[in-house]
């Protein structure tokens, strides 16, 4: 069995920022990813990011991940990466059992830190398994990793900010973007999204969702209805859109289930996503050795995932005796940048669920 002191799981935004600050700290970390290359869902953003230059502002999301990869491989030898290995198992003894290139293996960790994400939330609606039915994420990785256009006319079901930015994106593809469609009264993304979706000509109709989807052997049209106060569809509200491609973005849920096999008190805070682990200021859990980091303790931008990944590991690296006599200031650092990135109306809901699972 093989050992290392501090195993990350996930090599996403959260994940690459917690080795590279782990590494820095003198310890030795194994970054394990199921995937073939390192960045998670920055490889699929090409819009640039906002927040300050600490969060790489005015960068483009693919480019961000290279910047990370590159900066975690300076620390040579005391950084393992493990890609196309799918952890299987994470048990009460902190061994992690993995599955790559068709060998299954084991690790011994002194510490821990989980940040595997969050997966795409779908809908239910009659047909909603017929080809052309994508999730956002898989939009993206068709048009921004492999440069495959979807369709040609579309309708986006959603207005948080990943329907606004994958539609801008759409659109940026010569691809029709027919309409985008929202059951809540308000759009849920930035405004500045918005904004420029809206000076395309694309219309954004909320308090709509999505009836039907027509088609034999892939979706041909799209049915509509406009929902009330209470989300009762409201019949004579039918609206049909001749369309190729229906594209869900209707939300994330943590992706938590090795840290429900491991035992971590969860609790379910819908301001989070779904069900997230309860965890003290430096992102650790209720079972000592076990981090947190990115959208697995509450769905948010990878700006403020990347902050998190810094802090846990950090404060892992910290608490094997690795630590610089800065170590305070690194740390405050970090958490004010958090406090920023989480400050102002748009940080209302984080900030609400935060406060009912930090201990």
């Amino acid at each position: 069995m093989k050992t290392t002191e501090i195993a990350i799981i996930g090599g996403g935004p959260a994940g690459l920022s917690a080795a590279i600050s782990g590494a820095s700290s003198g310890a030795k970390v194994t970054l394990i990813d199921r995937n073939y290359s390192l960045g998670g869902q920055l490889k699929k953003q090409t819009h640039k990011f906002f927040g300050s230059q600490k969060q790489y502002a005015s960068t483009r999301g693919f480019c961000i991940a290279n910047i990370l990869e590159d900066e975690l491989k300076k620390y040579g030898d005391r950084v393992e990466i493990l890609t196309n290995a799918t952890v299987l198992g994470l048990y009460e003894d902190k061994v992690i059992t993995i599955e790559q290139d068709k060998q299954y293996k084991k690790l011994k960790p002194e510490k821990i830190i989980v940040a595997t994400g969050a997966s795409e939330k779908f809908l239910a609606f009659p047909n909603n398994d017929l080809p052309g039915i994508y999730g956002a994420g898989a939009v993206q990785t068709l048009m921004n990793e492999y440069g495959v256009k979807p369709g040609n006319n579309v309708l986006m079901v959603g207005a948080g900010n990943i329907g606004l930015i994958v539609s801008y994106q759409l659109i940026q593809s010569g691809v029709n973007v027919k309409a985008i469609i929202d059951a809540a009264p308000q759009i849920g993304g930035y405004l500045v999204h918005a904004s420029k979706i809206r000076r395309m000509g694309i219309p954004i109709l909320t308090s709509y969702t999505i009836k039907y989807a027509h088609g034999k052997d892939a979706v041909e049209k799209a049915t509509i209805w406009k929902i009330d106060e209470n989300w009762e569809p409201i019949p004579n509200t039918e609206m049909d859109f001749d369309i190729d491609v229906i594209c869900i973005s209707v939300g994330l849920s943590p992706l938590a289930d090795l840290l429900w096999q491991i035992g971590c008190k969860m609790e379910y805070i819908p301001e989070l996503g779904g069900h997230v682990p309860i965890r003290d200021d430096n992102l650790e859990t209720n079972i000592s050795g076990i981090f947190i980091a990115g959208d697995v303790g509450g769905i948010e931008e990878a700006s403020s995932a990347m902050v998190e990944g810094r802090l846990a590991g950090l404060c892992a690296a910290k608490s094997l005796g690795y630590y610089y006599g800065d170590y305070e200031e690194q740390r405050k650092d970090l958490i004010d940048q958090l406090i920023s990135l989480r400050s102002g109306p748009v940080g209302d809901k984080i900030r609400s669920g935060l406060r009912k699972v930090i201990i």
